[in-house]
């Protein structure tokens, strides 16, 4: 197991400087007073291709030698990796091949075809999604760039933590919420290096909380096909994400399908920004624990604003709890 360092998270942001936003960080003295603590909200669902994995993606896509990368890419992914790799793959040149559960939202299949990226659909769980993606990267020898258990992608991810920073005064505590891991861990990666003080906490949905279970009992617990709103957070912990969650998580909160939708909501009316399911869940917590937050500095990460306007999730709640 390649576990990428610090040093790896300074070259992944020299190399995709030239592909990514540096997103902006935004607070709301709404929530601020709603909550009694100083939030600081890192804005990914700005970033290009409207999700923090372009950074993993780039990273990954961009660090490959020409002869890898004249046999192009492939992944399996329920959306904001799919669209980030197609949208990376597009900008080298090169085929990015993309397996996606036959559920995922309709406005991330729209993307991830919109950049290139050519779609293989699967069945909506995990054992489907490696099944079909063994067969993909068979007939194509595309170079595999996991959505998370991959330590070009971490190191990608790690350069968002940088980032927020060098544009803040600091935090007590940085939220990300969690599926398979990848930004946990690069958030991990950076902040163990260079603020250690900070405590790392990752949201979770109820439906879908393997991580936080796995977090307790000390070792992988990996559900086939959790049903949750929050698509981008249904995947299992791997190998390389646990080594970051277990060395450096502080603890893993959860939130309920409600709680989610509450959150999101609110985000959209008081903030005015498009955030999707999975980046509500840190808000949740937040808003779950306030006596646990009162009073302190926190960092969120808000991972991406790719939604389906026509599938929102609060017109769909009654058939999902």
């Amino acid at each position: 197991m390649i576990i990428p360092d610090f040093q790896d998270m300074l070259q992944a942001h020299e190399r995709i400087k030239p592909h990514i936003h540096c997103t902006p960080v935004i607070t709301s003295s709404y929530f601020n007073e709603l909550i009694g603590a100083k939030l600081f909200f890192k804005c990914e669902n700005f970033q290009k291709a409207g999700a923090f994995k372009v950074r993993g993606a780039s990273n990954a896509v961009f660090g490959l030698d020409d002869t890898l990368a004249g046999h192009g890419v492939a992944t399996h992914s329920s959306g904001n990796h799919a669209l980030s790799l197609s949208y990376a793959a597009g900008r080298r040149g090169i085929p990015c091949h993309v397996v996606m559960p036959r559920t995922a939202p309709k406005a991330k299949k729209a993307a991830v075809r919109g950049y290139g990226g050519i779609i293989t659909e699967c069945e909506p769980s995990t054992t489907s999604r490696e099944e079909v993606f063994a067969q993909v990267q068979g007939k194509t020898g595309a170079e595999f760039v996991h959505p998370y258990n991959d330590p070009r992608v971490i190191a990608g991810q790690a350069t968002c933590s940088q980032e927020f920073l060098k544009q803040t005064d600091g935090v007590d505590i940085m939220i990300a919420p969690i599926g398979g891991g990848g930004m946990v861990s690069g958030t991990c990666l950076t902040l163990s290096r260079i603020a250690p003080e900070i405590q790392i906490i990752a949201a979770e949905p109820e439906q879908a909380d393997d991580a936080a279970r796995s977090f307790k009992a000390g070792n992988i617990i990996a559900d086939d096909a959790p049903q949750t709103i929050a698509d981008g957070l249904k995947v299992p912990l791997k190998e390389l994400t646990w080594h970051f969650v277990r060395n450096h998580v502080t603890d893993i909160l959860t939130a309920s399908e409600q709680e989610i939708i509450d959150a999101m909501k609110l985000t959209w009316a008081r903030m005015k920004i498009i955030i999707e399911p999975s980046c509500a869940v840190p808000l949740a917590i937040i808003l779950k624990n306030k006596d646990r937050f009162a009073g302190k500095r926190i960092g969120i990460i808000i991972t991406g604003g790719n939604v389906d306007l026509d599938e929102l999730p609060w017109l769909k709640s009654s058939t999902t709890n």
